[in-house]
């Protein structure tokens, strides 16, 4: 019965310390996190400086308004302006995404690039058909101004992806 007592002290003992141990040890966070999934932070080492939201940290995403792409004449305006898009590798297929803000001024930037195969794998496509693809999104300038549910101008995220199939763009996502 004694070497029980004896057991269960020391279990306690252990127990104790350890919790001490754990308790003072002081946690740094080396990182700081997005306030929001998606978030896009200002990079100065490739964003044009230039453009401001206006309101930062606070961007709603292009599926809260409910309306679709939000541009002047829509989709069929945007697939428009990437006529005759094509890569000089006929055996390139996968997806180019552009990731980008619109601000309550129909201003755009912060874009960001995401480059996939079809098994959604990452890959490089050639420097001049992304290059070509962010230019030409560059300069969409119909992007419509974005209202909150109080009726107020807000900055919007917004993507395009460009399906890639035998090195030729076969579709705008979108």
């Amino acid at each position: 019965m004694l070497k029980l007592f004896s057991f269960i002290r020391l279990t306690i003992v252990l127990v104790l310390a350890t919790a001490v141990i754990m308790c003072s040890k002081k946690i740094e966070t080396k990182q700081r996190y997005p306030e929001h999934v998606g978030d896009i932070a200002a990079d100065s080492s490739i964003d044009d400086p230039a453009f401001k939201p206006c309101y930062d940290g606070t961007s709603y995403q292009y599926y809260n308004f409910g309306n679709g792409v939000q541009y002047d004449g829509e989709k069929p305006k945007i697939d428009e302006q990437y006529v005759n898009v094509q890569s000089a590798d006929s055996t390139d297929y996968g997806y180019v995404t552009i990731r980008f803000v619109v601000n309550c001024k129909r201003k755009t930037g912060r874009f960001r690039i995401q480059q996939m195969d079809t098994a959604y794998q990452e890959r490089k496509f050639s420097e001049a058909l992304v290059s070509d693809l962010l230019n030409r999104t560059k300069k969409l300038d119909g992007w419509m101004i974005a209202k909150n549910e109080r009726g107020e101008a807000v900055d919007y995220y917004q993507y395009l992806t460009f399906k890639i199939e035998g090195g030729k763009l076969t579709e705008i996502m979108p």
